[in-house]
């Protein structure tokens, strides 16, 4: 099992040196899942130097706030979503019963209803997370016409100068962009602590909810399960580096990401040959393979949202 938290030098090198896909990563998405979060968080850190400082502050506040019982109480807080939809065809015009598909997957996997919750060989039922206490709510959609073919992952999608559409309260509202990405990549999100300029989660429209265009192996909406977990503090769970760490306890070492979906029992490379929790919503499995958060992975999440914390103003 992982220690909590490296030294502020370890987890400086984690937040700086360790690449994914960029936008000019040709990815098979039939068979790989892409998702830029890492690297987008590389590309803010290297615009804003006080970006990795505040990230520091983040996990400060995350280790004091678990360990000296400042997580937000049992309940529910209930996260208003504004959908951003950016078409350049029929079939990227998301419909409405495809965007309320996401939230009603998000809803499922964040309160640990999701249909394959109880999977009967999953090794590490013990630490699932139960539910989040998280609760998404359709608030908006606002739909955009737009002659471009893919918008990459340099933002330019969340800004009406280039095309896009500006967040719409982003400190109180979840804003999730619906478009065409390219480069392989599924979906993106901000972490805490960046700019409410362009706060939020990026969705390509063929891997968004779980109907119309929603395609396989990502079809069941777990590319915003996954993404929104990043919005939320949740790393990837090899930790973005050759047996890396993702700052969770209770999560075994990864010695990279997974694809596709393990088999049972698939361990580890790394030193003891760990199980992997290939089954974690941060890994890279195809949807059908990823059904659970950690209980350590619920902590970081309700974390942000404790009095203090980056994302206290959704409470």
């Amino acid at each position: 099992m992982k220690k909590l938290l490296l030294s502020a030098t370890a987890a400086l090198t984690l937040f700086s040196c360790q690449k994914e896909e960029t936008t000019n990563t040709t990815v098979d998405t039939t068979t790989h899942r892409g998702c830029a979060s890492h690297a987008v968080l590389e590309r803010q850190m290297q615009e804003d130097p006080t970006r990795a400082s505040r990230m520091q502050d983040i996990e400060k506040f995350t280790k004091n706030a678990i360990q000296n019982g400042r997580l937000l109480a049992d309940g529910t807080i209930e996260i208003p979503v504004v959908f951003n939809v950016l078409y350049r065809t029929t079939s990227e015009n998301t419909s409405l019963t495809q965007l309320q598909s996401q939230i009603d997957v998000l809803n499922k996997d964040f309160s640990a209803t999701n249909s394959d919750y109880n999977t009967s060989n999953n090794p590490y039922a013990s630490v699932r997370s139960g539910n989040v206490g998280i609760k998404f709510v359709l608030d908006q959609v606002i739909r955009k016409s737009t002659t471009k073919t893919s918008w990459g992952t340099a933002d330019a999608m969340k800004k009406s100068t280039q095309g896009g559409i500006n967040p719409t309260s982003p400190t109180t509202k979840l804003n999730i962009w619906v478009c065409t990405i390219g480069g392989g990549i599924l979906g993106y999100a901000q972490f805490p602590g960046g700019s409410s300029a362009t706060d939020g989660v990026v969705l390509d429209s063929k891997y968004t909810g779980n109907t119309g265009t929603a395609t396989y192996p990502f079809n069941l909406g777990r590319t915003a399960t996954h993404e929104v977990g990043h919005w939320m503090n949740l790393r990837h769970i090899w930790g973005d580096a050759t047996c890396g760490s993702d700052l969770v306890s209770d999560t075994p070492v990864h010695n990279a990401a997974n694809s596709g979906v393990p088999a049972v029992g698939h361990r580890s490379t790394c030193t003891g040959t760990p199980l992997e929790m290939y089954m974690n919503y941060m890994d890279y499995t195809d949807d059908r393979g990823m059904y659970m958060f950690s209980v350590g992975q619920k902590s970081r999440m309700k974390a942000v949202f404790a009095v203090g914390g980056s994302r206290a103003s959704f409470r």
